[in-house]
């Protein structure tokens, strides 16, 4: 069953990780997370760890992750690299090798409104990251998640997918000019959709998608963004200090956390995918079909998600396109 609107959780804009986990046991669980080694993906691995789950963290810079991860006993650091293919093929082949289950994925890293840059094979970097990279990590890992008999997939999506929808004709910015916030929205939405696509293709295997805003919180993935535009967005006070005001979505790393926990965990969304959360919450449909030209405000009523971002003709068509890009690069 799929039903994008509201289930009453019970939870609120300012519940935290340790509410959502609460009660819940993932002794004998396996958990991946990508971006696990900071911001909310730390916080995410931290719970996960604390609810009894093996948590293993791919990173590019194994060293730097397994220092910052030094804190929570027992995480497994792996290399891997979002924008190297092959990285990605020797990452999953590790992890199929060993026959084990995959009980929770949680593709959580992520870039944002950074200068127009592209990989080695000339996808554009946000696009190529946010979405290619976890696509066929995620499809990489289909039979691992399979034999879960019950798995979870979360995409980190953003409010950010109101800034635009996918552009089929040119995801890469070969022949219109290149916005970083336009960028990023799109590879926003194609996070959602995915969720979309991969819950309808496969929650007959037991696997079921979800698609996540956690709200917005200063963390690293904000380094491109002046600081001037995020007090005037409302975002820092004068003293650059993040304002934490859960209503209006300005979370702390543990209330921003709480939606991708509770996505992999619940067993309130238990026969449930394919939706897109934010709030601890099955979020509303947003009226509005347009995108939103005001980055970086917080803009009341400006919750839900818009219709194109689940959209079941955009998600089949952008698993085709990402299959072929893909195979291409």
């Amino acid at each position: 069953m799929t039903t994008q609107q509201p289930l009453g959780s019970g939870f609120t804009a300012a519940s935290t990780t340790a509410d959502v986990i609460k009660g819940i046991s993932l002794t004998g669980k396996t958990a991946i997370v990508t971006g696990g080694y900071s911001g909310l993906g730390k916080e995410t691995v931290r719970t996960l760890r604390t609810a009894g789950a093996e948590v293993i963290v791919p990173a590019r810079d194994t060293t730097r992750a397994s220092a910052e991860l030094a804190d929570i006993e027992g995480v497994v650091v792996e290399e891997l690299d979002l924008l190297d293919r092959d990285s990605i093929d020797r990452f999953a082949d590790q992890f199929l090798a060993a026959g084990r289950p995959l009980h929770i994925l949680i593709n959580s890293a992520g870039i944002m409104a950074n200068p127009l840059t592209r990989d080695a094979r000339g996808f554009e970097s946000q696009f190529a990251t946010n979405h290619l990279g976890h696509f066929q990590l995620t499809t990489r890992l289909l039979p691992a998640l399979r034999l879960a008999e019950g798995a979870r997939v979360v995409a980190v999506s953003s409010r950010g997918h109101r800034y635009s929808p996918v552009h089929f004709e040119d995801p890469n910015f070969e022949q219109r000019e290149y916005d970083p916030y336009t960028a990023y929205g799109q590879s926003k939405t194609a996070n959602i959709l995915f969720a979309v696509e991969l819950d309808a293709r496969e929650q007959d295997d037991g696997i079921r998608a979800f698609a996540v805003h956690p709200g917005s919180i200063m963390t690293n993935l904000a380094r491109y963004t002046d600081r001037a535009a995020l007090r005037q967005g409302g975002f820092l006070d004068e003293n650059d200090e993040p304002i934490i005001d859960p209503d209006r979505g300005l979370k702390t790393p543990e209330q921003g956390a709480a939606t991708q926990v509770w996505c992999a965990t619940s067993p309130q969304l238990d026969g449930l995918g394919g939706v897109y959360c934010e709030d601890v919450e099955v979020a509303a449909v947003h009226t509005d079909e347009q995108p939103d030209t005001g980055v970086l405000a917080v803009t009341p009523g400006a919750f839900g998600v818009l219709p194109y971002a689940i959209d079941p003709d955009a998600a089949r068509r952008l698993w085709k396109l990402s299959e072929e890009i893909l195979h291409r690069g």
